[in-house]
C-alpha cells in the first residue's frame, strides 16, 4: 500500500520536514469509508533531541575564577557553555568582558585615583591617573590592584605615549614611511597585498613598542594592560580607563 498523505505530503516529506518526534494518524482518503478501522499510524523519522547540561564540578569553577578574576556564577556559565573546557571559558569571558567594555566606554568618569609608586632603589616613580564612574569603585580592592599594575608597567617599561591615540600624527607618518620603504626593498617582487600586511604588522610591533596600553601588565604579563582594563570593566560593570601617566628617574 502506498504511504498515505496529510495536505499532499507524503511519510517520506514529512519525515523530510525535520517534524518533531510524535505519532501522527491518517485516514487514507482512497480507502472504503468501511475500511476507516484500520488507521495507518504514521510515526515521524526524527530521532528525539536530548540536551544535556554539562557537569561544572566547583574546583574547576574555582580555577577559572582564580584566573580570571570573574564572579562564581559567570565563569560557571562560561564553563557550561563550552562543555568545561576552561581556556575557552576564559576566552568566553574576555568576549563578554569586551562587550561590556564597548558598552560602557560612552559613560562618564569623573572618580578614580592618582596612584603614586616609588621603586624599592628610590631612583624611579611614577604616578598614573586611572578613573572610574564612582567614588565607590575607586575604592575597589581589584580597581586599587589594578592602578597598581598599571604603575609597575610604566615603571618597567617607561612607555613615550598613553595609546595609538596619544602618538603624533607626524611621528606616525615618519615611521609608516621608514617601514614601507625597508619593507619594499627586502620584498622586493611580492605580491602588493602581500607588502601591506607586512607593513601593518611592522607597524603594530612598532605601537607596541611605544603605547602603554599594549605594554604586558607586569602582574600578569601574559595580558597587556588594555587586556587587564577590559577584564576589569566587564567584572566591576563601569566605565574605567587609564588617562594619564608620568615617571620620573634621578638624573633623567
Amino acid at each position: 500500500m502506498v504511504a498515505p498523505s496529510l495536505g499532499g505530503a507524503t511519510a517520506g516529506e514529512a519525515s523530510a520536514q525535520g517534524c518533531l518526534p510524535c505519532s501522527r494518524v491518517f485516514f487514507d482518503t482512497a480507502l472504503s469509508p468501511d475500511s476507516y478501522p484500520f488507521l495507518i499510524v504514521l510515526a515521524c523519522a526524527s530521532p528525539p533531541v536530548t540536551r544535556t547540561m554539562t557537569k561544572i564540578d566547583a574546583k574547576t569553577v574555582k580555577q577559572l575564577r582564580d584566573m580570571t578574576g570573574a564572579p562564581m556564577m559567570d565563569c560557571k556559565s562560561a564553563l557550561q557553555e563550552v562543555g568545561g573546557d576552561v581556556e575557552k571559558a576564559r576566552d568566553v569571558l574576555r568576549k563578554r568582558g569586551q562587550q561590556v567594555a564597548d558598552k560602557a566606554s560612552d559613560r562618564t568618569v569623573s572618580e578614580g585615583l592618582i596612584y603614586g609608586y616609588a621603586h624599592h632603589n628610590g631612583k624611579v616613580g611614577v604616578m598614573v591617573e586611572i578613573v572610574c564612574e564612582t567614588d565607590f569603585v575607586a575604592m575597589n580592592e581589584d580597581f586599587k590592584a589594578f592602578c597598581h599594575g598599571v604603575a609597575l608597567s610604566v615603571t618597567a617599561f617607561d612607555p613615550a605615549f598613553l595609546d595609538k591615540d596619544a602618538v603624533p600624527a607626524d611621528s606616525i607618518e615618519k615611521e609608516q614611511a621608514i617601514v614601507t620603504e625597508m619593507t619594499r626593498a627586502k620584498m622586493e617582487g611580492k605580491p602588493e597585498k602581500v607588502i601591506e600586511k607586512a607593513v601593518k604588522g611592522r607597524m603594530d610591533k612598532w605601537f607596541a613598542e611605544q603605547t602603554l596600553m599594549d605594554k604586558p601588565y607586569v602582574p600578569d604579563d601574559s595580558k597587556t594592560i588594555e587586556q587587564m582594563r577590559t577584564e576589569l570593566v566587564g567584572k566591576i560593570g563601569e566605565n574605567i580607563q587609564v588617562r594619564r601617566f608620568m615617571r620620573m628617574e634621578l638624573g633623567g
